[in-house]
């Protein structure tokens, strides 16, 4: 077996998991499957998140999971697919950061990786067993890449910026009055 069909195996490989697992994830955000809790219950655990508006949050959490779960694990449009699913997960590793970094102690590793490996399917490429491969690569043009990756950056980046703005507004109006005097 030559390196490059072992490296297009590996990608094959690397892409059905990874897909598997996000789609998977995604799909209990947007129809409850899996022992998920469904648009509605994704959106009320948004809210408490602090990502505002929750409704919105969780579609757009779910669609990145499974959308871009998808179409890595097709081979499909891979630089878009892989910076959907990167930007997703930045959004939930925000939200476990301030527990650390293991997974043990509720922590940023699980999301961190599966984001990590996406990115790095949407940067290498789908490989020869794909349809972008398939389809002479419409969907995964060379310029493709950093627009996808700009665009998700710039939109996990607003969408974490707006939530710890809103935590932290939410922290200032919860906290008891300083002046304890009266006055």
């Amino acid at each position: 077996m030559t390196c490059s069909v072992r490296r297009d195996l590996g990608l094959l490989a690397l892409r059905l998991g990874t897909g598997a697992v996000l789609t998977a994830h995604g799909t209990q955000k947007l129809f409850g499957w899996f022992g998920g809790a469904g648009l509605d219950g994704t959106a009320q655990g948004m809210e408490a998140m602090g990502f505002r508006p929750g409704r919105q949050s969780a579609l757009a959490s779910g669609l990145a999971e499974t959308g871009g779960g998808v179409l890595l694990a097709l081979g499909l449009a891979a630089p878009a697919a892989g910076a959907a699913a990167a930007g997703g997960m930045a959004g939930a590793a925000a939200v476990h950061a301030p527990s650390g970094f293991f997974a043990q102690s509720g922590g940023f590793e699980y999301p961190g990786f599966l984001g990590w490996t996406a990115a790095s399917i949407g940067l290498a490429g789908a490989g020869r067993y794909s349809l972008d491969h398939a389809t002479c690569h419409v969907l995964d043009r060379h310029w493709m890449v950093p627009v996808a990756f700009a665009v998700s950056a710039a939109a996990a980046a607003v969408v974490i910026s707006r939530r710890a703005k809103a935590l932290a507004a939410e922290a200032g109006n919860g906290a008891p009055d300083d002046d304890t005097t009266g006055h």
